[in-house]
């Protein structure tokens, strides 16, 4: 197996692998290094996050910068905060032994004068978000005419997250450069776009397969009603006492209204959406780094560029849009090696999708049931046990309460003590649970060949299901106008299972709905017409601003 010592690199970053305890390169490593060390050839990386991208082009970096020149020489443009100071964060252990070496950080969210200060100390590489170093240009605070490599980290997120003029704004503003680098872990279209554009027959190398997700997770998916998504979610994290995951919602209102729920039921839990200001979210990846919180949950946008160790669960509260997005959010567990698990809780009509997220990952998924209340407490017992079993009683000076302790309990068995024990840590679960239901949906023998019965796959049976709808008395309903249609990727189901899980309500209340390129209209219950129409107008859909109303009233 090869080592850092054999890749070429510079002694004092083979001496700060050593001392890091990093013997042997991952494969991006192994194969990106002896490449990006010549300097002057162009390069595209495919590989999951998680894979020590960093290090294989963060060590060249240092090799082939010049410490006695105060100015910057090389730049890596990343899409959030936390991942610009996670680079800044690796590439400064790898730096240890060659002092003359300066890296900053800059991005949005805290002072830009502190980081002008910092510039202008001199530094070597700079490591950016796009907005701010854009705006450090536009000051005059950074000039970039001497930038000699360029490294585009995490490129299919800035492209997803609309960077994709800044990007070759700031490429057009390094004419000087002699190589350009660039990694991401999916392989869209833009990508190779801006690869042709701005790149010279660059070298290619995969760590896997392209768009593929990681072999080390396991994907399963648990199939219940919609309205009872939330009872699903709390009972797969009482069944996982030791979680420390990610859990994901479509949109900040639902990220924030189920994290508020869960804290009220005693959950170490947090939110981390696009409301919150720069310090709040510093302040909540903090906490989950801490591990002071055992959950996060998060839209996309808002956890892009998260990188958290020893994560050991992702669940998606709902499948993403974009099937590509569940390769990120997936990727969030199994990293470095390890293992991880990755959940999805759906509804029946959403199960053909995982037929298509199945191909990008190439890898299966397993339907698991969810379990029931009590299997919750068995497993809660059994790791209460554990831990009980393992507590560390040898600093304490226990043993001289033990007489105090033996007197009080003369008249107690042993039986008694560990069953009051158990009292006083189940009461909650046994009471919760005692006549917990069945959340999976056992009816019709579909899941075994689910992704072949669904109605977009041609069945005509699932058409007709589909397209079943309940009928209501004259004057019982209203006829409600939304700016949504087909253009916008929904198909029937797929939007009536939107509009159901947006508005929280039950597909009863739902008459006849008639769908166009470009608006829908949907038959209502009046009862519920406003909670609908209060819950959907003016949200965001895909970067657009939604429109309900009373189709009557336009």
């Amino acid at each position: 197996m090869i080592t850092f010592s054999e890749l070429g690199l510079d002694e004092r970053l083979v001496q700060a692998t050593n001392a890091l305890g990093y013997v042997n390169p991952t494969p991006i490593q192994e194969q990106a290094i002896p490449v990006l060390l010549s300097g002057t050839k162009d390069l595209v990386g495919l590989a999951q996050t998680g894979t020590g991208k960093t290090a294989a082009f963060g060590l060249p970096l240092l090799h082939l910068v010049d410490e006695s020149q105060k100015h910057p020489q090389a730049l890596v443009v990343c899409p959030t905060r936390e991942l610009c100071m996670q680079i800044v964060s690796e590439i400064e252990l790898f730096k240890k032994f060659i002092p003359g070496m300066h890296v900053v950080a800059v991005y949005g969210g805290t002072s830009i004068s502190m980081q002008i200060k910092d510039l202008r100390r001199g530094v070597q590489i700079v490591v950016a978000t796009p907005g701010r170093l854009i705006d450090l240009i536009e000051r005059k605070a950074i000039h970039l005419e001497k930038i000699k490599y360029v490294v585009l980290d995490e490129a299919d997120e800035m492209l997803n997250m609309g960077f994709k003029e800044d990007i070759e704004f700031i490429l057009q503003n390094t004419p000087e450069r002699e190589a350009t680098w660039l990694f991401s872990a999916t392989m869209p279209p833009e990508i190779k776009k801006v690869s042709k554009k701005y790149m010279t027959a660059p070298f290619e190398i995969t760590v896997g397969k392209v768009n593929t997700g990681n072999k080390n997770i396991d994907h399963q998916y648990y199939v219940t009603q919609s309205h009872q998504r939330y009872e699903a979610l709390k009972r797969l994290i009482d069944f996982n006492p030791g979680i420390y995951g990610l859990i994901f919602t479509r949109t900040k209102i639902d990220a924030q209204t189920i994290a508020e729920k869960l804290t009220r039921e005693g959950y170490d839990i947090d939110a981390l959406h696009g409301d919150l200001t720069q310090q709040q979210r510093d302040k909540v990846m903090h906490a989950f780094r801490d591990k002071t919180l055992q959950l996060l949950i998060a839209t996309d946008v808002a956890a892009r560029g998260i990188d958290v160790k020893d994560i050991t669960h992702v669940i998606n509260y709902e499948l993403p849009d974009d099937t590509e997005v569940y390769t990120h959010r997936s990727g969030r567990t199994g990293r470095a090696g390890s293992t991880g698990i990755c959940m999805s809780i759906v509804h029946s009509k959403e199960i053909f999708r995982l037929r298509s997220i199945e191909k990008l990952i190439q890898s299966p998924f397993n339907k698991m049931e969810l379990p029931s209340g009590k299997d919750v407490c068995r497993k809660q017992f059994y790791f209460f046990m554990e831990k009980l079993l393992q507590a560390d009683i040898s600093h304490g000076d226990y043993e001289t309460y033990l007489p105090m302790l033996q007197e009080k309990f003369a008249d107690i068995t042993k039986e008694e003590v560990l069953t009051r024990v158990a009292a006083m840590e189940f009461d909650r679960f046994l009471k919760y649970y005692e006549n917990a239901g069945d959340l999976n949906i056992r009816e019709q023998k579909r899941d075994r060949k689910a992704f072949g019965d669904s109605p977009e796959f041609g069945n005509s049976r699932g058409r007709e299901r589909d397209s079943r709808t309940t009928q209501f008395s004259d004057g019982d309903t209203v006829r409600l106008f939304v700016n949504l249609g087909t253009k916008d990727g929904f198909y029937k189901a797929s939007f009536l299972q939107f509009i159901l899980d947006m508005s929280d309500l039950k597909k009863e209340v739902l008459g006849r709905i008639d769908m166009k390129e470009m608006n829908s209209w949907v038959e209502i219950d009046k009862k519920a017409a406003k909670q609908m129409i209060s819950a959907i107008d003016g949200k965001n859909f895909k970067g657009r601003r939604i429109r309900m109303n009373d189709a009557n009233s336009r």
